[in-house]
């Protein structure tokens, strides 16, 4: 095949992520915007007609005026129409970097300063209806033993019994978790874009998540799964055997993780690792796609059981954008104009932009894809996943040039 043809390739790959993500991110940012438009118009709700699809939310103006100033910017930057001074200082923010020791003390104080003020939590008592219903009832029944009883979040019960065990104290290994995901955001940006400077700022809008910040000293709601599932993409590119492991520790600390195998076989196939490596990473997970099947279809040892797809329940789990992000203004205001920043690196070979918008489309849509298919919820803490990935691909923006 010429190398038109592989361009001409690339380019439609290209353009078909990008728009599906375009819309997927639109579709989530119409709630926020207009809380009661989607699923009065697609939803379940067209028949009250005292209901004002355009009634605004809270961030509509605030998110619409920033976007606008971020477009604006953009578009004049890329026409060469915005002063030569203003142009400079935005090329040397996207070419900044610091060094290795520089980044080390900015990580130390950044981490010194966030277990300060959130350390006190941890003496706090859990306040989420589900801890007492479900979860500390099993921490105070649950062995070791119970890992051959059957399906379970065996991985989270261990690690948080542990933390009882050896601190005296449920949350102190959840909030050791939380630590440790901010650290590898870090590296896991820092590898991706080869930049320590980008590492630092996707902690930074980590650390501004007040979704973040209400969960990580969370028995109930903890980080565990997300972490696992990071570290299984980190260790892709990194220590690929692992990979494998530290996916199977995500799933048995909480089984949504199953449904995002499909966009780690996306970040496997940009990883710059050998064919052979992917050949067994795939056989690898194939084998946990396997597992994963038969513990969904058990349903009950998953606490919930697979149904019909429900129409209603898809819209109305995208509607959780509109109240369920409400203190994460930041993320909702970078949302758009960073799906059409990934594309732009994308269109321009950066590596991972097209993986980074796959990873974000995925945790958009994951709520709604397990709403509509089993009896569970939408919750805000499944929301971190979209943060974390956000903040990565904001770091991914400052990528070094590809060559």
């Amino acid at each position: 095949m010429s190398g038109k043809n592989i361009n001409q390739q690339q380019n439609i790959i290209c353009w078909t992520i990008f728009l599906a993500t375009f819309v997927t991110t639109l579709l989530a940012l119409i709630t926020v915007l207009f809380p009661a438009f989607l699923i009065r118009s697609l939803g379940g709700i067209e028949n009250y007609s005292g209901i004002n699809s355009f009634e605004t939310g809270i961030w509509t103006y605030s998110i619409l005026i920033t976007d606008s100033i971020i477009f604006g910017i953009i578009i004049l930057y890329f026409k060469n129409k915005i002063p030569q001074t203003l142009r400079r200082y935005i090329r040397f923010i996207l070419n900044f970097e610091i060094n290795g020791k520089v980044a080390f003390l900015v990580m130390t104080v950044l981490l010194g300063v966030y277990v300060v003020f959130e350390v006190q939590e941890i003496f706090t008592k859990e306040s989420w209806p589900d801890y007492y219903h479900w979860v500390k009832p099993i921490l105070e029944k649950w062995t070791i033993t119970d890992v051959f009883k059957g399906f379970s979040f065996h991985v989270k019960y261990f690690l948080i019994t542990t933390s009882m065990n050896v601190f005296g104290n449920y949350k102190v290994i959840p909030f050791i978790a939380s630590i440790a995901l901010l650290i590898l955001t870090y590296f896991f940006t820092t590898l991706i874009s080869k930049k320590r400077f980008a590492g630092i700022v996707s902690v930074l809008i980590v650390l501004q998540s007040g979704t973040f910040l209400t969960y990580d000293t969370s028995t109930t709601y903890d980080n565990f799964w997300i972490l696992f599932y990071l570290l299984s993409l980190y260790m892709i590119c990194k220590k690929w055997p692992i990979s494998p492991i530290s996916f199977i520790l995500s799933v048995f600390s909480k089984s949504l993780t199953i449904i995002y195998l499909p966009l780690t076989f996306v970040f496997m196939y940009n990883s710059v690792i050998s064919k052979r490596k992917k050949i067994f990473l795939i056989s690898t997970y194939g084998a946990v796609i396997i597992i994963g099947i038969a513990f969904v279809t058990g349903g009950s040892s998953l606490g919930t059981s697979m149904n019909a797809f429900e129409y209603y329940d898809f819209w109305i789990s995208f509607n959780a954008f509109s109240y369920q992000l409400r203190y994460d203004m930041l993320i909702l205001i970078l949302l758009l104009p960073l799906i059409i920043g990934l594309g732009i690196a994308a269109r321009r070979k950066f590596l991972h932009a097209d993986s980074m918008m796959i990873l974000i489309m995925g945790m958009i849509l994951s709520q709604p894809i397990t709403a509509s298919f089993t009896n569970q919820a939408s919750e805000p803490y499944r929301f971190i996943p979209l943060i974390v990935f956000c903040a990565v691909g904001v770091g991914v923006m400052f990528s070094k040039k590809p060559n």
